[in-house]
């Protein structure tokens, strides 16, 4: 059951008709009828397509979580090289699981117009190849951050890696309505690799970040998926406003809203963070919470379409993990 009551809800993971199965034989259709020429194409169209497996724009967002937590590991300026070990850690292991979660949902991503330019799907990378890919770049982060970093980032970046693409992709997403919070574990462990790395060991501080990420994750991605919910309907993947009205899921992130800023605010009275930081926590809170009623309102009052105004506070979430992750790594120089 979720915080307002909304149970869990179990569909059938493939759209009616047979559409996922036809998807696949579009699929290796398109990639049959592409792998004679693909090795007259530019190679640097190829590149790009590797790239994109690994989801870049995502990463950045990881990252920003990670670095600020070193700096307020270390109290000041953690080592250059362990940060540059760590970000390059970090994205190739953040990097496989988008791979292979590409290759899980290849069958899905053909048929959602959101994702029907991606690599499998377009044919400019094979499913063999993105599996080995995916795999490679996993085992590669791993020995990384085990043999240059320490081994418990490692095996953390190995849980997240591990925890995403089985837990997330293969058991929840297309299972239940809460997929995105749970599976949104993944998601908040960089910051717990983050001060590991340093550390070489786990606190307090890291953990509260950590739930902050939590609960930031189901109000975050929502608002997404409300806005492509005939994406996700379409394709039998029951996210929140697929299975629930909009009133639902607006009140479920205003819950969320107010744990994440609450607990935001714990790193200062527990001596982690002083003055600065806890301002900013209160300003980007303040603004979040603000957002997140306003979308309330605005589906209480059955508004739809455009004038909802959805994406609002999913670009805020964005701004606001940024904006609060950099008042931790400047807070230590201010106290």
């Amino acid at each position: 059951m979720s915080l307002s009551g909304v149970y869990v809800t179990a569909v059938e993971s493939r759209p009616a008709g047979g559409g996922t199965a036809h998807a696949l034989k579009a699929v290796g259709e398109l990639a049959a009828s592409t792998s004679s020429s693909r090795g007259q194409r530019p190679l640097g169209a190829r590149v790009k397509a590797f790239v994109a497996l690994t989801k870049p724009r995502i990463i950045e967002l990881l990252l920003i979580t990670t670095v600020p937590v070193m700096f307020l590991a270390e109290q000041g300026v953690p080592d250059l090289k362990l940060v540059l070990l760590t970000c390059v850690g970090g994205y190739l292991s953040a990097g496989g699981a988008n791979a292979l979660n590409m290759y899980i949902d290849r069958d899905i991503d053909a048929l959602m117009d959101r994702t029907s330019q991606r690599p499998l799907v377009t044919g400019m990378v094979s499913p063999r190849e993105c599996l080995a890919f995916g795999i490679t770049l996993a085992v590669v982060s791993t020995l990384l951050f085990g043999l240059t970093v320490n081994w418990l980032s490692a095996w953390l970046a190995l849980g997240a890696l591990l925890f995403y693409v089985v837990v997330y992709t293969m058991i929840l997403k297309r299972r239940t309505s809460q997929n995105i919070v749970w599976g949104g574990i993944a998601g908040c462990l960089p910051v717990l690799i983050g001060w590991s790395a340093v550390t070489n060991s786990m606190s307090w501080a890291p953990i509260i970040l950590f739930l902050v990420m939590f609960f930031w994750t189901p109000p975050h991605y929502w608002p997404l998926s409300m806005k492509v919910k005939e994406d996700y309907a379409r394709v039998g993947v029951p996210m929140l406003p697929v299975v629930a009205s909009n009133k639902v899921v607006a009140k479920q992130i205003v819950i969320y809203s107010w744990v994440m800023v609450a607990v935001s605010l714990l790193l200062t009275p527990l001596g982690y963070t002083g003055w600065f930081y806890t301002a900013v926590a209160l300003l980007a809170g303040g603004m979040w919470l603000w957002e997140a009623h306003g979308l309330m309102n605005r589906a209480k009052a059955e508004v739809t379409g455009a004038k909802l105004k959805e994406m609002r506070l999913f670009h805020w979430s964005i701004t606001y993990v940024s904006i609060l992750f950099v008042a931790i790594a400047v807070d230590p120089f201010l106290r």
